[in-house]
């Protein structure tokens, strides 16, 4: 661990994070980050080994100061029979019937509308027009909340995620965060409770009158479950789907034959989430000293889990620096379950509740949007770039199309 490693800190670390995991791979697969005060872990084997956690090694307690002061309380630092109760409380509107009858119209409505704007236009950002608006404009309608106050859930959830990435320690960034906890809870309490007294058919409702085992979730624990839905939720769909754009549109190939066959999308959302993954790094807890490649990390640690590196590793998966939606040694059937062989959505009993939801958000947003632009491509001289490091993903995509007449 004495190895001199890049500091994730940095701007050349977040100009280009691939070259600084492969060294990391290499040369310090488990590396002490003062600033961060945290163990870095950056190969499969190892990261896979803390999601996964089949012997107690891990924790999410780190949550308490990590997502706590902008969330609430949530799901995510539950363990036990407590996390599972809450699992099964809220789990079963995001598969299944409630998904695919209840929600999918919602989904297909949704992006339909935001295409309309744009679709006679023969250009777009599909960053800014489409991919930061179709998630939250969906979890805003399934929770039956007005979609008019857009721009205060991306407000909100900009915050958020900018908390939950701030490694510098930034008192602004922190302040702003913290301030959002007071206002999603001053917006939401009141609209929980006129819920719980008149349920609807919306997620909102469902959510306020679930019950497992006599248990059912209190006012603050929905607001914090939809905290981290809008955050999680808008976050991460918005940069995959942007993320599948600026990855086929470098690979025009993969473009043409997702478009020839749309059974394709899922393989190539599956690829965007190995190769360009919207969440670089998640942090777990130590219960005991562990022994991971490079040593043992002590008990009472935070581990910085680079998702990012873990998904190029060259001991995984075949030319990892290629994006390649027809790989073998990536399972797209299994890429949205938790027996999924790529590491962003995590694994073990925290992986990703909403990973169905966000599957369908995506084959049904890129399938509409190949049908609007048919000969879509990049506009002239544009080169897509990540920006991030907590999270990352394109900020801009302008593309240009020869509008669909009719």
């Amino acid at each position: 661990m004495s190895v001199e490693a890049p500091d994730i800190l940095s701007p050349e670390f977040e100009r280009d994070p691939y070259r600084a995991y492969r060294r990391m791979r290499q040369d310090a697969p488990l590396l002490w980050h003062e600033a961060t005060k945290s163990y870095i872990v950056s190969r499969y084997e190892d990261v896979e080994r803390v999601f996964k956690d089949k012997a107690g090694e891990f924790t999410t307690e780190n949550y308490d100061w990590q997502i706590e002061p902008v969330h609430g309380r949530t799901i995510l630092q539950l363990s036990g029979r407590e996390h599972a109760v809450r699992r099964a409380l809220v789990a079963p509107a995001f598969r299944g019937a409630d998904l695919r009858d209840k929600f999918l119209p919602v989904i297909e409505r949704n992006s339909r509308e935001l295409i309309d704007a744009f679709r006679h236009s023969g250009s777009v950002d599909l960053v800014a027009d489409y991919a930061t608006r179709f998630p939250v404009n969906v979890i805003a309608d399934m929770l039956g909340l007005d979609k008019s106050d857009y721009e205060r859930f991306h407000g909100w959830y900009t915050a958020v995620i900018a908390f939950l990435g701030n490694l510098s320690g930034d008192q602004d960034v922190a302040r702003a965060g913290e301030r959002t906890r007071v206002e999603f809870a001053e917006y939401m309490l009141p609209i929980i409770r006129e819920r719980r007294e008149s349920p609807g058919d919306d997620l909102l409702s469902t959510l306020c009158t679930a019950e497992v085992d006599g248990v059912r979730m209190s006012d603050e624990d929905v607001k914090a479950f939809c905290s981290l839905l809008l955050a999680a939720g808008g976050e991460t769909t918005d940069k995959a789907i942007a993320g599948i754009f600026a990855n086929l549109l470098t690979n025009p190939e993969q473009l043409a034959a997702v478009r020839a066959d749309r059974s394709l999308i899922s393989r190539a959302f599956a690829e965007t989430l190995r190769y360009t993954p919207p969440v670089h790094m998640i942090m777990r807890q130590s219960a005991a000293d562990v022994e991971l490649s490079g040593g043992t990390v002590p008990a009472g640690s935070t581990v910085t889990c680079l998702i990012g590196s873990a998904n190029r590793d060259e001991d995984r998966y075949r030319d990892p620096d290629v994006f390649d939606i027809f790989r073998e040694d990536l399972t797209a059937t299994n890429a949205f379950s938790a027996a999924a062989d790529h590491l962003a959505f995590a694994l073990g009993r925290h992986f990703c509740v909403g990973a169905l939801l966000a599957r369908s958000e995506v084959e049904t947003g890129v399938g509409q949007l190949l049908d609007a632009m048919p000969d879509l491509r990049l506009a002239d001289g544009f080169d897509p770039v990540e920006n991030g490091v907590f999270t990352r993903g394109p900020k801009s995509l302008p593309v240009l199309f020869t509008p669909v007449s009719g």
